[in-house]
């Protein structure tokens, strides 16, 4: 009877030509990481300019619009305080809206408001007619006026 014994080597394995097909040379890890590294950076550069596009293009900081308070919400209204921010002494157009328990509109609004001359900061209260009973106010946005 013969007897095999199995010794792993110290060294890299060696394994019998042509058998396993053709060997990667070495440092293929570093040109793919590399090429990674790159494409997630191009891809990190596209979302940013897509980001400040759409900001230049929706996002006005000049026009801005915060709720306050809801109140007196009965089954055909409710009013609706909030601060807006508009350029001293400018107008705005903003869009109020409310919606039921079940996230459905009920009511919506378009208003102007007006600052005092030289002022940037102004509360408004708004009385929104409804057609069910609300559950909370909204202010959607706030532009300047067309």
């Amino acid at each position: 009877m013969t007897e095999t014994h199995a010794t792993i080597s110290p060294g890299a394995p060696v394994f019998p030509t042509g058998r396993y097909g053709r060997r990667r040379a070495s440092g293929g890890g570093r040109r793919r990481t590399l090429l990674a590294a790159l494409a997630l950076l191009a891809l990190l550069a596209a979302l940013s300019l897509i980001s400040v596009r759409l900001y230049q293009q929706y996002g006005d900081p000049n026009y801005r619009a915060e709720v306050i308070t809801y109140t007196d919400i009965t089954d055909t209204q409710m009013v609706l305080d909030f601060r807006v921010t508009v350029p001293a002494g400018e107008s705005a157009v903003c869009v109020l809206r409310a919606r039921d328990r079940a996230g459905a509109q009920v009511a919506r609004e378009e208003i102007t408001v007006t600052a005092a001359p030289g002022e940037r900061h102004l509360t408004v209260r708004h009385r929104l007619s409804t057609t069910a009973r609300p559950f909370i106010g909204e202010v959607l946005r706030c532009r300047p006026p067309a």
